[in-house]
């Protein structure tokens, strides 16, 4: 039986003209309840940089979850204060699968 592959989802981005950085870590936060309630979501960390750049770095159960997520978040009510707050210009995603985990 193969092992299932665990994925880390990896978006780096700017947060829009104005926002707060206060209400979007609320916001975020809001989306992290949301996706944790599909049992797919093993880990989360949102960092920010000195200059402004984020980077949301979740692990996924697969990349099956990861792209479930994704179509949730963009539908979600609940997850829109969060995006509304994120730069959509500066936006870049990626996918891989993980080859170690140190915790």
């Amino acid at each position: 039986m193969t092992k299932p592959v665990t994925v880390a989802e990896i978006v780096t981005f700017r947060l829009a003209d104005g926002a707060d950085e206060t209400a979007f870590i609320s916001a975020a936060a809001a989306v992290e309840d949301k996706l944790q309630s599909s049992g797919q979501m093993l880990a989360r960390t949102l960092s920010r940089t000195e200059d402004g750049l984020w980077t949301d770095h979740v692990i996924w159960r697969s990349q099956e979850a990861a792209s479930a997520a994704a179509q949730e978040v963009m539908q979600s009510p609940v997850c829109a204060p969060f995006l509304a707050l994120i730069d959509n210009d500066s936006v870049a995603m990626s996918h891989g699968a993980i080859a170690r985990r140190m915790d």
